[in-house]
């Protein structure tokens, strides 16, 4: 299965906690208290993401972090890649050694995949992410997974607007 680790996932809330301050610089206490993390937790994802360049570290009584750069300049895929390192669905696709590369039959097509899933990572922006989305109802995702399982077709329909 495709998926982010924990600190990945901690980086975007991190992030979208940032967003939300606009430019004041807001210390790793006052994150880790609205993110509800520990403050360790916090200040490790802090140290990636600012030495990947997507915010700024400020020392001193007044220190703490803020964004970088504007919450629609960081994408997704940049969050990502200052988190786990460069993106790519297969080990030769993100750059690394592969001893069957000569004999692979199907490198062309993981590199075509991992690019677009780069693109549509690359597509997405922190300012998106700070918007609201209704969540998906839990009951309908246990559904979809049985009836995925029973190999079974069903039609998704936008969930209705409720209120929290």
């Amino acid at each position: 299965m495709l998926r982010i680790s924990r600190l990945t996932d901690y980086a975007t809330v991190v992030l979208r906690c940032l967003a939300g301050h606009g430019r004041s610089v807001v210390p790793v206490s006052e994150i880790a208290q609205g993110v509800r993390l520990e403050p360790p937790t916090v200040s490790k994802v802090l140290k990636n993401l600012a030495q990947a360049g997507l915010v700024e570290s400020f020392r001193g009584a007044s220190g703490g972090y803020r964004l970088a750069r504007a919450a629609e300049r960081i994408s997704v895929a940049m969050i990502i890649e200052a988190m786990e390192g460069p993106l790519g669905m297969t080990d030769c696709v993100a750059g690394s050694a592969c001893v069957h590369i000569s004999h692979c039959g199907v490198r062309s097509n993981w590199r075509l995949i991992s690019k677009r899933v780069t693109d549509t990572l690359s597509e997405m922006s922190l300012a998106d992410l700070v918007q609201s989305v209704p969540e998906f109802p839990v009951q309908r995702a246990n559904r979809l997974s049985t009836l995925k399982h029973r190999n079974e077709r069903l039609v998704c329909k936008q969930p209705r607007n409720e209120s929290p």
